[in-house]
């Protein structure tokens, strides 16, 4: 049976699924997976040094996640233009040549919109926060044609920054950035959260009060899957799709791109239901 090795490099990954979705995945496909964590600060070494052991000592391929999926991007044979404009890698892949990167987080959640809402474009998105999960996300929006994007985010300049990095990918997108989340969802179809508030049950970025009138809410938090607004979003009617499905989509487009096999997304979706209860990040 066919081994494949593969890993994830990250600060705050101790409790991420990331392992038993590849191995799950590899049981599908009939490949024997190995994942392992890798923490630099509890190695003793720089992000560079982990990711040159990897390349050197037989990986086929990792996954990165916080704080380094801009750094890992000098590293790699050069992006296409779209990965280029969003400056984000969470997938590389090792073999003949430079390493390859891609970034799944993008692919995976317009995958996840599409298996959502099949058939039914995105509209008008007010989302909170831009930051790398941001990013992805609202490349994503461009590509599944949505009509326009408010990013709202504390941090004015970091919104200035994507919706500059968006432009040239954004077609007939319009983008507008506030830092006023009450504005930005007056009117809107969707709402996102792409910050992390809402983890363990606490906080949240988009108040119950812009919830009438929306049509759908994304929250990239799943740890709780029933974030506070994911609950007031439900409560009020709003189609829901949850921090959970990105995180399948974006192992299974990973999965293709580490092995060259397409897993089966509702099987291993009901494999991993399997471990619910258990606390989890989607990195």
């Amino acid at each position: 049976m066919q081994q494949v090795r593969l890993g994830l490099i990250g600060d705050k990954i101790a409790r991420s699924r990331s392992p038993e979705l590849h191995r799950l995945a590899g049981a599908l496909c009939g490949l024997v997976v190995t994942y392992d964590l890798l923490i630099p600060p509890e190695r003793g070494e720089s992000f560079r040094e982990v990711f040159d052991h990897c390349r050197d000592d037989g990986y086929r391929g990792l996954n990165i996640t916080y704080p380094y999926k801009e750094a890992v991007v000098p590293l790699l044979a050069p992006l296409g233009p779209d990965l280029a404009s969003l400056g984000a890698c969470n997938t590389v892949t090792f073999g003949e040549g430079a390493p390859q990167g891609a970034n799944t987080d993008c692919s995976g959640f317009a995958s996840a919109f599409r298996n959502a809402f099949p058939g039914t474009p995105p509209g008008t998105v007010a989302m909170a926060g831009t930051g790398g999960v941001g990013k992805a996300i609202a490349f994503a929006l461009a590509a599944l044609g949505a009509r326009e994007l408010r990013l709202c985010d504390t941090d004015r300049a970091k919104a200035e920054a994507l919706a500059a990095a968006l432009a040239p990918v954004a077609g007939a997108m319009t983008i507008v950035t506030t830092p006023d989340i009450q504005a930005a969802a007056e009117g809107a179809d969707g709402l996102v959260n792409a910050t992390p508030l809402g983890m363990d049950g606490i906080g949240n970025a988009i108040p119950d009060s812009v919830l009438a009138g929306r049509s759908w809410a994304f929250d990239a938090v799943y740890t709780p899957e029933d974030t506070p607004f994911v609950i007031a979003a439900r409560a009020r009617g709003l189609a829901i799709l949850g921090g959970f499905e990105l995180f399948l989509f974006q192992g299974v487009d990973a999965f293709r791109i580490f092995t060259g096999h397409e897993v089966d997304a509702g099987e291993l979706r009901r494999r991993l239901r399997r471990g619910d209860g258990t606390a989890a990040s989607w990195a």
